[in-house]
């Protein structure tokens, strides 16, 4: 296995793919709220999956920011590489999932969102997953400065998507929704706010 210092060249070429994959998950998401903006009644519009289009934004710009901490690496191997920009491309694809090309064939996005919800919660556990590793990726010490709160809440999200699979119940998911996009920002803002 070939081992590669953490060059600046380096690390600007692994930022410049990450960020091209984040720009198109935003993108994504950015022309769907503008295709409900410009169509308000074309589909029907179900909060719930307005709220996770806002946890996934903020999702987005909270993992392109962390990049930042690449520079913490003590070595950035092909295998690391790889790993950064496949979690990126979980990313696009959980975006791609709550604004598909065509929703024709269901009653809104309520009714779609319903219909794709174990894809959605699914790549959303396999994200948290990955985010863990991308964590520790960064350092012992920085993921045990982010306190227990940090796997708490993974356990806690883990936990509420693996039931959001199979639950059909849409207060539970108007709960969900909301207290997961309320909850999350909230953390963001809390730890996320700059870069030690």
């Amino acid at each position: 296995m070939q081992v590669a210092p953490p060059s600046h060249d380096l690390l600007v070429h692994a930022r410049t793919m990450i960020s091209i994959i984040m720009g198109l998950s935003l993108a994504r998401l950015l022309n769907g709220v503008a295709g409900l903006i410009q169509h308000p009644k074309r589909e029907h519009l179900w909060w719930p999956h307005l709220c996770w289009v806002l946890y996934m934004m903020v999702s987005i710009t909270a993992f392109w920011w962390w990049q930042f901490q690449l520079s913490e690496l003590r070595v950035l191997t092909f295998e690391t590489y790889i790993f950064l920009i496949a979690e990126a491309a979980m990313q696009f694809l959980l975006c791609s999932v709550i604004f598909p090309t065509e929703i024709s064939e269901y009653d809104g996005y309520g009714d779609y969102f319903m219909s794709r919800r174990a894809w959605f919660f699914g790549l959303l556990i396999v994200s948290l997953l990955m985010d863990i590793l991308d964590t520790l990726l960064k350092g012992l010490p920085h993921f045990l400065g982010l306190g227990p709160e940090y796997p708490i809440r993974i356990a806690v999200m883990v936990g509420l998507c693996l039931a959001a699979c199979f639950i059909l119940s849409r207060r539970f998911h108007t709960l969900f929704a909301g207290g997961a996009l309320i909850y999350f920002a909230i953390y963001v803002a809390r730890h996320y706010g700059h870069i030690q």
